[in-house]
């Protein structure tokens, strides 16, 4: 990969990049390190790499970054069957987005961000699988369940509208 194409990747990826490691951490401070430390190690790789595998080796390794990071803060939990029912909330919403959020907070790391990465950056499932190190199978599962709770949380669509 050329210089010039690295200042491509930059203008091309950095904000989507950015947003997707804010919507699982919710720091703009940490969002950005991460950010920066993923451009960091691109650009010490930058004559191993090509630009077509760019994208998918940003996303991967702001990944596994944000991953060290949250394990290193042991800020890491385990949605357990027992607390499913937890989810479950009934009341009226006024804020659509907001309840969302809320949701997407309550799933565990990894059907967060799985569930990020196909709705809201429209991954494919095996882009995915080489984004977080996860089969295929263990994506759609993780996808599936991240679902199922934010359905469970949110209720009845009439509740949210």
């Amino acid at each position: 990969m050329t210089v010039k194409e690295y200042n491509r990747a930059v203008e091309d990826f950095a904000d989507s990049l950015y947003r997707f490691i804010l919507s699982d951490i919710r720091d703009e401070e940490r969002a950005n390190d991460i950010v920066q430390d993923t451009y960091e190690k691109l650009w010490r790789n930058v004559t191993k790499l090509e630009y077509a595998v760019v994208k998918s080796w940003l996303f991967s390794t702001a990944y596994h970054g944000m991953i060290d990071i949250i394990r290193k803060e042991k800020k890491m939990t385990m949605l357990e069957d027992t607390h499913t029912r937890n989810l479950a909330y009934e009341s009226q919403y006024n804020d659509l987005n907001m309840i969302l959020h809320a949701a997407l907070e309550r799933l565990p790391e990894n059907q967060r961000s799985v569930i990020l990465l196909r709705d809201y950056e429209g991954y494919s499932y095996q882009e995915i699988g080489e984004i977080t190190g996860m089969t295929e199978a263990q994506v759609k599962i993780n996808i599936y369940r991240g679902r199922l709770a934010l359905k469970n949380y949110i209720g009845k669509i009439e509740t949210v509208i």
